[in-house]
C-alpha cells in the first residue's frame, strides 16, 4: 500500500507569545517538537506498510524550522517528506490548513491511505483531518484505535468512542484519524538519520501548487478568526494544613467556605 501520513510541528513548551492583531502564535524561536498524537499515527502507518510491504510517505505545512519534523519521521521510517512551506500559508485555521495539505497530497498521489493525528497539541480542533477527507472525496473514520483486517479494496477498523467501540469497514482509498494511546511509536533510529539524503525532503511554496488559489489559503482563506487569547494566569500560591485529620478537615471546610466554593 502506499500510505501518506499527515504530520505537524507544535510549539514544545506553553509558554508562546501571541500576535496581538492576528491572534497566531508566534513560533519564530520558539523550541518546537513532532506533535505527540502524529506518532501514533506513523507506527500505525509503519505496521499496516510491513504488513502490505508498502512505503510511508509524510506530509506536513509550516514554516522552514518545520523540516525538523519531517526529518523525525524519516529517521522512523518513511521514505521521503514535502513541507509546505510559503508566508502566503501562514495564520490559517482549520478549513485554509485543509485546502493546503489538500494541495499537497495530490502532488504525492496516488495513495491508499492517508493517515493523520487524532488533534494536535496547539489546536486541539481534531477538524483538519476529516476536513481534508472531504476536499479529497475519500472515506474516512475518527478516533481509529486498531486496524483489525486488511483487505483487497478495504480497511476493517476499530473507533474508540469514549463510552463504546465500534468496528468499521471503511474502503480505500480512506482517510484515518489515530487514538491516542493505540500503540506504542518506535524510536528514530540512528542509523537511519546518518543515512538520510537531502533530497529525501521536498520544499514546496504556493508558486509550486498549481491548483493554488490564494484566495482560499492562509490568513485570506481562513473563515474564522481569534477575536482573543490569552495565556492562563498562574497561581503560585499555597496553604500547608497540617494537625489531626479532624482539625485538618476543620479548616479546610472553614477555608472553602470562606472562599464561597462551598
Amino acid at each position: 500500500m502506499n500510505i501518506l501520513v499527515c504530520v505537524k510541528q507544535v510549539p514544545g513548551t506553553n509558554q508562546v507569545e501571541v500576535d496581538p492583531e492576528t491572534g497566531v502564535l508566534k513560533r519564530d524561536n520558539v523550541e518546537s517538537k513532532l506533535n505527540p498524537y502524529d506518532l501514533f499515527a506513523l507506527e500505525m502507518a509503519f505496521q499496516l506498510a510491513a504488513e502490505t510491504d508498502g512505503a510511508v510517505k509524510t506530509l506536513s505545512m509550516g514554516p522552514p524550522q518545520a523540516r525538523a519534523a519531517l526529518e523525525e519521521t524519516l529517521w522512523m521510517g518513511a521514505s521521503e517528506g514535502v513541507l509546505l512551506s510559503d508566508r502566503k500559508f501562514g495564520g490559517a485555521d482549520v478549513v485554509a490548513t485543509a485546502a493546503a495539505l489538500e494541495l499537497g497530497a495530490r502532488q504525492m498521489m496516488p495513495f491508499d491511505v492517508i493517515f493523520c493525528g487524532k488533534q494536535t497539541t496547539d489546536g486541539d480542533t481534531a477538524q483538519v483531518g476529516p476536513e481534508l477527507a472531504e476536499r479529497l472525496g475519500i472515506e474516512h473514520a475518527a478516533n481509529v484505535a486498531e486496524i483489525v483486517k486488511v483487505e483487497d479494496g478495504a480497511l476493517t477498523v476499530v473507533v474508540d468512542l469514549d463510552d463504546a467501540k465500534q468496528t468499521l469497514r471503511i474502503k480505500t482509498p480512506c482517510l484515518l484519524t489515530v487514538e491516542k494511546d493505540a500503540n506504542v511509536p518506535r524510536l528514530p533510529s540512528y542509523k537511519r538519520k546518518k543515512a538520510m539524503t537531502e533530497d529525501q525532503i521536498r520544499v514546496l511554496s504556493c508558486a509550486d501548487l498549481p491548483d493554488a488559489d490564494e484566495s482560499k489559503l492562509g490568513l485570506k482563506g481562513s473563515l474564522t478568526r481569534v477575536e482573543k487569547i490569552f495565556p492562563p494566569e498562574k497561581n503560585e500560591l499555597n496553604e500547608r494544613i497540617s494537625g489531626t485529620p479532624q482539625d485538618a478537615a476543620s479548616r479546610l471546610y472553614a477555608l472553602l467556605r470562606g472562599r464561597k466554593l462551598v
